[in-house]
C-alpha cells in the first residue's frame, strides 16, 4: 500500500461524533455530494493530497450500528463490503467512549485496516476521562489518533497513519462468539471459502447469515449454486436455536467485546460534562425547556428578516439598477422585455433572497452543529409521545427548515415501517428554504411598516410544525396503526461549532439555491416572459398611439395659446422664460425619482423598523410643511425657483402645468394599453381558466400562474409574479417587485396571509416529490402526500383569507 499512487478511506462513526468536522478538515473544498447509485443516500467524496499520495475519504452516513434494519446502515458497509476501501477511519467520541464501540465491533469483522480517530479529547480531558491509546489499538487490532477535530488538532497525525506504512501489518481483532457459536461459524466459513465464488469478508458473512440477516441472505441468494451455503446456515442456524437465543446473542456479544475493550483501554473514567449538564439542566427543562425552543425559533426568524433586510435591498437596488441599464442600451424590443422582464425580473427577484436564505441555513447549521437539534427532539418527544407519535420524527421534519428533500430521506432513520412512512408524509409541510422568499416578499409588502414581520415569518414556520404534527397524529391512529417504539437517542454533548464547518454548510446549500435559480428558475422565467408578453398582436380597446398623440397635440396647441398671450411663438423666444421652464421640469423630474426611490426603499426593505420609520419621518416631514403651497401638486424645490424670479415663474407655471397633465394623461393611456396586453396575453388566458377555483381564497389570476408555476419549486412563485408585474409595469421606470404587489388593487394583507398559508400547505416541490416516491416506493403514497397537501392548503387559506377580512385586513 504504501507505493500505491491513491488511497481510498471509508470514514465511519456514529452520529454527532464529529466526523463530518473531521471530513472538512482534511477535504476543504474538494468535495463532491451526491447519492449512492439506486437510493436517496447522500454520498460525500473527498480529496487530499499528503506525502504525495492521494487520498479519496468516502464520508459514510452515520450509524450506532451495521446491521440491515435501516437504509444508512446497510449503505454504510456496502461501501466496505463492495468498494473494498484500503483503510477504515473509525471516528469515536472519546466522551463516550464505550457506547462508540459498539460500532467498532462490526467493523473490525469487515477485514479491512482500520484507524481508530479519537474525537473529542478535549471535552474526555474535561471530565477527567483518561485512556491507554496503546491498549485500545491493540484491543481493536488498529492505529489510535487522538484528535480535537472542533480546533482541528490531530489532522495531520491521522494523515500521517492514513498515509504512512503503520496500517500494513494491522491484523483486525475478532469477536468472540462463544463455544456454541465458534465451530458454527469455522464450519460455515469453511463452505463458503470452498465455493469460492463469493467475494465478501468471509467470517462477516458466516455470522450474517447465522444472525440470518435480511440483506446478506439476499445477496448469497442472488448468486447462482449458493443454495447449499443458504442450506447450511439454516441447518446450524436451528440446531443453535434449541441453546442460545439467536435474536439477541449476536448483538449481546458484540456489547460484551465493546464493554471488554473499554475496560482494558480506560485509565479513568471520569464523571459526566459537567458543563453540559448545567446547560441542559435550563434548556431541557421540564416546563422552560419549549418556551425556550419556540423563543430561540422567534429570535432565528426575527433576524433573519430584520437582518437580512440590508443585504437584500442592496441585491434588489442592483437589479433594479441592471434592468434600467439593459433598458437603455438593448434597442430590439422582444429581447429587450426578454431581459429586463424575464432573466432580471424573474431571476434577479429569487436571487435578491440569497441573504436570507444564508441566515437560514446558518442558524441551521448552529443548532446542528452544538447538539441542540438533538435536545429539541428529546423536548418534542414529551409532547409528541404523549399524541402517539415517534419524538425521533421531530429531527427530519426540523432539517425540513432547510429543505423537505434531506428531511425526507433522513426520516429512514426510523426503524420502525410505520413511523418511518408517517414522517414522510408529514415532512412536506414543513417550512422549507425555497418557499423563504415568498414569505419575505409578501412581508416586505404588506408587514414592513407594521413591525410585526419577523413574529408573521414565525407564525408561518410554526403552523407548519402544528399542522405536521396534527397530520402525523391522525396517520398513526387511522392508517398506520401499531405499537409505539420506544424512542431512544444519544445526547452528545455541546459543541463550539467550526467556523469552516458552519461556512461550509452554508456554503453547500447556498451554491444548490443559486444552482437552481441558474437553471431551473432561469427556464421557468423565460417561460412565464413568453407567456406574458405574448401575442404580440392584441386587439386593443383604441388606437393608444393615436390618443398619445392627440394628447401631444393638444398639449403643444395649449402651449402655444398660451405663448401668444405673452406676445410670443415658442418658449425659446424669451431666455429667462425658457430657463425658468426647463428649471421646473427638471425639478419635477428630480422629484418624482425621488418618491420612486422612498418608495422603494419603504415598501422592499424588510427590516420593520426602518420601514416604520421612514413612514414617522415623512408624515413628520408633511406636518412640518403643512402650509407650504407647493407640497400638493408640485414639489418643494418649486418654491426656490419661485423666490428667484416671481413674475417669469408665474407665466411658466401654465405652461408646466399643461405639460406635466399630459404626461399625466400619457402614462394613464400606457397604464391602460399595458394592463389590457396582459389581460389578452397566454398568461392570462391560463390564469382565468384557474381563477374561479381560487377566487374564494382571494387570489387573482396571475397568483393563479404563479401556483401553476411553483409546483416545480416555491421560488418560482416570486420570478412568477416578477415577471408579469415588469411586463405589465412602466418600460421607462423599472420598480421593485414589493411595489408592484403594494400598489395591485387585487392585493391586500388578507391576500398576503392567505397566499403564505396556502404556498405552506402547497404541494411539495417535484424534487420532494421524486423522493417521496423513492422512499415510499409507492405512487399511491405519492398521490395521497399531493392530495393532502392540495386540500389542506385550499382549505386553510380559504379559512385563513376570511378571517382576514373580518378582522379589517382586506383593505
Amino acid at each position: 500500500m504504501e507505493n500505491a499512487a491513491k488511497i481510498k478511506i471509508a470514514l465511519a462513526g456514529n452520529p454527532n461524533c464529529g466526523k463530518t468536522t473531521i471530513f472538512n478538515n482534511i477535504t476543504g473544498a474538494k468535495q463532491h455530494v451526491g447519492n449512492y447509485p439506486g437510493v436517496t443516500v447522500e454520498k460525500k467524496e473527498g480529496h487530499r493530497t499528503f506525502n504525495g499520495k492521494d487520498l479519496l475519504f468516502v464520508d459514510l452516513p452515520g450509524t450506532y450500528s451495521l446491521t440491515a434494519r435501516s437504509l444508512d446502515e446497510v449503505v454504510a458497509r456496502n461501501v466496505i463490503i463492495n468498494e473494498k476501501p484500503d483503510i477504515i477511519v473509525n471516528v469515536l467520541d472519546a466522551s463516550n467512549l464505550e457506547r462508540n464501540l459498539y460500532l467498532a465491533a462490526q467493523l473490525v469483522e469487515l477485514g479491512r485496516p482500520m484507524v481508530i480517530a479519537l474525537n473529542m479529547m478535549d471535552i474526555a480531558d474535561r471530565m477527567g476521562i483518561k485512556i491507554d491509546f496503546k491498549k485500545l489499538g491493540q484491543q481493536l487490532g488498529a492505529v489510535v489518533v487522538p484528535l480535537v477535530g472542533s480546533k482541528n488538532i490531530g489532522t495531520k497525525e491521522l494523515l500521517d497513519a492514513i498515509s504512512g506504512t503503520q496500517t500494513k501489518d494491522l491484523v483486525n481483532a475478532k469477536v468472540d462468539y462463544g463455544p456454541d457459536v465458534e465451530p458454527a461459524i469455522a464450519n460455515l466459513t469453511d463452505a463458503i471459502e470452498k465455493m469460492g465464488i463469493i467475494k465478501y469478508p468471509v467470517r462477516w458473512l458466516a455470522v450474517k447469515l447465522l444472525e440470518n440477516d435480511s440483506d446478506a441472505v439476499e445477496k448469497v441468494r442472488a448468486m447462482e449454486g449458493t443454495q447449499s451455503i443458504l442450506a447450511l446456515a439454516s441447518t446450524l442456524r436451528d440446531s443453535l436455536t434449541s441453546k442460545i437465543d439467536l435474536d439477541f446473542y449476536f448483538a449481546q456479544c458484540r456489547y460484551q467485546f465493546a464493554t471488554d475493550v473499554f475496560n482494558k483501554s480506560i485509565i479513568n473514567v471520569g464523571s459526566s460534562d459537567s458543563l453540559s449538564d448545567k446547560i441542559d439542566s435550563v434548556l431541557t427543562h421540564r416546563y422552560l425547556g419549549i418556551p425556550i425552543f419556540l423563543a430561540l425559533m422567534w429570535l432565528m426568524f426575527v433576524v433573519v428578516i430584520n437582518v437580512g433586510a440590508y443585504p437584500q435591498g442592496w441585491l434588489d437596488t442592483g437589479f433594479s439598477m441592471l434592468g434600467d441599464w439593459c433598458s437603455d442600451v438593448i434597442e430590439d424590443e422582444q429581447l429587450r422585455s426578454l431581459v429586463v422582464d424575464g432573466v432580471i425580473g424573474g431571476v434577479g427577484s429569487v436571487l435578491s433572497f440569497v441573504p436570507l436564505i444564508v441566515l437560514l441555513y446558518l442558524f441551521i447549521s448552529l443548532l446542528e452543529d452544538t447538539g441542540y437539534m438533538a435536545r429539541a427532539a428529546f423536548l418534542i418527544d414529551r409532547a409528541m409521545r404523549a399524541l402517539g407519535l415517534h419524538g425521533k420524527s421531530f429531527i427530519p421534519m426540523i432539517l425540513g427548515f432547510g429543505c423537505n428533500v434531506p428531511g425526507i430521506m433522513a426520516a429512514r432513520t426510523l426503524d420502525n415501517e410505520k413511523d418511518r412512512l408517517v414522517t414522510i408524509l408529514a415532512c412536506p409541510f414543513m417550512s422549507c428554504g425555497a418557499r423563504l422568499p415568498v414569505y419575505t416578499l409578501l412581508i416586505a409588502a404588506f408587514f414592513g411598516a407594521s413591525g410585526h414581520g419577523g413574529t408573521v415569518l414565525f407564525g408561518i414556520y410554526l403552523l407548519g410544525i402544528v399542522i405536521s404534527i396534527c397530520v402525523a397524529l391522525v396517520l398513526r391512529h387511522t392508517t398506520f396503526k401499531g405499537e409505539q417504539e420506544p424512542f431512544v437517542m444519544e445526547m452528545p454533548p455541546y459543541h463550539i461549532p467550526t467556523l469552516k464547518g458552519v461556512l461550509m454548510h452554508m456554503w453547500e446549500r447556498t451554491v444548490l439555491y443559486l444552482k437552481k435559480a441558474g437553471t431551473f428558475i432561469l427556464g421557468a422565467s423565460v417561460l412565464v416572459w413568453f407567456l406574458t408578453a405574448y401575442p404580440v398582436d392584441v386587439d386593443y380597446s383604441q388606437d393608444f398611439d393615436a390618443a398619445k398623440d392627440q394628447v401631444t397635440a393638444e398639449m403643444e396647441q395649449k402651449q402655444s395659446d398660451i405663448l401668444q398671450s405673452y406676445g410670443l411663438s415658442a418658449i425659446e423666444d424669451n431666455d429667462a422664460l425658457n430657463e425658468m421652464y426647463e428649471s421646473m421640469v427638471a425639478a419635477a423630474d428630480e422629484a418624482a425619482d425621488e418618491a420612486d426611490e422612498n418608495e422603494a426603499d419603504t415598501g422592499n426593505a424588510l427590516n420593520p423598523a426602518a420601514a416604520l420609520s421612514s413612514v414617522e419621518d415623512q408624515v413628520k416631514d408633511s406636518e412640518n410643511a403643512e402650509d407650504n403651497l407647493f407640497m400638493g401638486k408640485y414639489p418643494q424645490s418649486f418654491a426656490d425657483l419661485q423666490e428667484q424670479n416671481p413674475a417669469v415663474f408665474a407665466q411658466a407655471l401654465p405652461l408646466f402645468d399643461a405639460k406635466a397633465d399630459a404626461d399625466d394623461e400619457t402614462s394613464k393611456l400606457e397604464d391602460q394599453q399595458n394592463a389590457e396586453k396582459l389581460e389578452q396575453s397566454y398568461a392570462a388566458r391560463l390564469g382565468h381558466f384557474v381563477e374561479p377555483v381560487i377566487a374564494p381564497l382571494g387570489f387573482d389570476w396571475k397568483i393563479g400562474v404563479g401556483l401553476i408555476a411553483c409546483t416545480a419549486a416555491k421560488e418560482v412563485m416570486v420570478s412568477t409574479l416578477g415577471t408579469i408585474y415588469s411586463v405589465g409595469g412602466d418600460d421607462t421606470h423599472e420598480s421593485g417587485i414589493v411595489a408592484y404587489l403594494r400598489d395591485d388593487p387585487d392585493f391586500n394583507q388578507a391576500v398576503a396571509l392567505s397566499l403564505m398559508v396556502f404556498v405552506l400547505l402547497y404541494m411539495p416541490c417535484v424534487a420532494a416529490m421524486a423522493v417521496i416516491k423513492r422512499e415510499t416506493g409507492s405512487w399511491k403514497m405519492l398521490l395521497a402526500s399531493n392530495g393532502m397537501c392540495l386540500v389542506l392548503s385550499y382549505v386553510l387559506a380559504f379559512v385563513t383569507y376570511h378571517l382576514a377580512l373580518m378582522a379589517g385586513l382586506g383593505a
